[in-house]
């Protein structure tokens, strides 16, 4: 990915080699689905959105890769290019505690007979260490999970939303 397209002053070289390097895994990942442009423009923006939150800046390019991953799957999966699988988003204001609990329970009895993603309305800087501890409590690891917002994609992509008692913020 050639940042120069997308200038970010505050970036560092280290950064933004790690944002090279994930637009060239993720162009590999997605050839014959997505052009470069639309692979370049889903990682900024997805690296942009949690740019403000981040406590530690050097986690950036990782969640931005994964979070651009997410959102171009729910694009294929909007245009028909999905695996078939279902999805169901989990959605709660925070994204940091009930959303991923959620997606943890699901993701450990579905396996991979469908797809778990969650999001949120005001999405929090990291998830819940109570959370994560009580999952752990039952077996499941949710350790590696962030807190993330939902795009239009995303939703558009869902087969089922199950919103986590947010009202009308979700």
């Amino acid at each position: 990915m050639t940042y120069a397209s997308h200038p970010h002053p505050d970036l560092t070289i280290d950064q933004q080699l790690a944002l090279t390097t994930a637009a060239r895994r993720l162009t590999d990942e997605f050839a014959g689905t997505f052009g470069t442009e639309t692979i370049e423009r889903f990682l900024h923006t997805s690296y942009d959105q949690f740019a403000s939150k981040a406590a530690i800046a050097i986690f950036l390019p990782l969640l931005a890769e994964r979070f651009a991953r997410q959102r171009l799957q729910a694009l294929a999966r909007v245009e028909g290019k999905g695996d078939g699988r279902p999805i169901v988003l989990f959605l709660c204001v925070h994204n940091a505690g009930r959303s991923q609990m959620a997606l943890g329970l699901f993701s450990a009895l579905a396996g991979e007979h469908a797809v778990g993603w969650s999001g949120g309305s005001e999405f929090a800087a990291e998830i819940n260490s109570a959370a994560v501890a009580a999952m752990a409590e039952r077996g499941i690891d949710i350790s590696r999970e962030y807190p993330k917002p939902w795009t239009d994609e995303i939703v558009r992509a869902a087969d089922v939303v199950v919103t986590m008692g947010c009202g009308d913020a979700c």
